[in-house]
């Protein structure tokens, strides 16, 4: 229970994609005048040093955000995202990652606010020292994500984006990301949910987007997939994000930004992405 620790994978493939998508949004939602919340179920520390002992273990950030550090021909979409990682290394060399929290905030407005959640005891204290200096604008709460979210939806603004990324660690997980965007729409039918989730051989993780489908006529679903799923079965292979209300815009960014992901962070013949959308979800 609550092993999980972001910091080992910190600036991997689904984090590009993830936070990706994640400044895509709150980047739609921020053009209207009238503030928004942005919610996240599943903050983390917040930020992570990609010299310290957990990220060194895997060093997954190598073949995600590390193919991109030196690129000079970044799609748009992507050099904006490098942009705000960039904002976390000011000398220049790659030595930290900004996670979701920090896309998030360094996106927002004034009048815009932040809910981070996050159980893992230590993570909690971590995510709370990073943003003491934050004021009103973020509030951080040590405690359940998913139980977090109903008790701050609808916001009081009625805009907002939802952020769903658990580890998955348990089966329940799958379940429980169902049940939870069902609730919140009851509770938010206007709000903008983007759910995370990885590629792995398991039948939970190959059925979710199916079963994510039927929650809404309104989606779009992306995912990248970096390498064939390993024989042994061990290991993710790809991820997705399933965007609930999303921009029309954003299909046309991803549509431009995917094809240059698989040629980047591919690792075998078995790189490739999906992007899908409702037919309710064009302009």
């Amino acid at each position: 229970m609550l092993s999980y620790r972001h910091a080992f994978h910190a600036g991997n493939h689904a984090d590009v994609l993830k936070h990706l998508v994640l400044v895509q949004l709150t980047q739609y939602l921020g053009q209207k005048e009238k503030p928004f919340w942005v919610i996240d179920t599943h903050a983390g520390a917040g930020a992570y040093a990609l010299d310290s002992v957990q990220a060194g273990k895997l060093q997954e950030y190598r073949d995600g955000v590390g193919r991109l550090w030196e690129r000079k021909d970044l799609p748009p979409a992507l050099a904006e995202y490098l942009g705000f990682v960039r904002r976390m290394n000011p000398t220049g060399g790659l030595k930290a990652y900004p996670g979701s929290p920090f896309f998030a905030l360094w996106t927002l407005r004034e009048q815009d606010r932040l809910r981070l959640f996050e159980l893992h005891s230590k993570d909690a204290r971590l995510l709370a020292g990073n943003f003491e200096s934050a004021g009103k604008q973020v509030i951080v709460a040590p405690t359940d994500g998913f139980a977090g979210l109903k008790a701050v939806l609808p916001p009081p603004t009625r805009r907002g984006l939802v952020l769903i990324d658990p580890s998955y660690e348990e089966k329940q997980d799958y379940d429980r990301v169902i049940r939870a965007l069902k609730d919140a729409l009851e509770r938010f039918s206007g709000g903008v949910y983007a759910l995370w989730y990885p590629q792995l051989t398991r039948l939970e993780a190959h059925e979710l987007p199916a079963r994510l489908k039927r929650i809404s006529d309104k989606w779009l679903h992306v995912a990248l997939r970096v390498r064939e799923p390993a024989k042994d079965g061990f290991g993710m292979h790809g991820s997705g994000m399933f965007v609930i209300n999303p921009p029309w815009t954003l299909h046309e960014t991803l549509a431009e930004v995917m094809p240059y992901l698989v040629s980047v962070l591919g690792t075998d013949e078995g790189a490739g992405y999906v992007l899908e959308r409702s037919e309710d979800t064009g302009k």
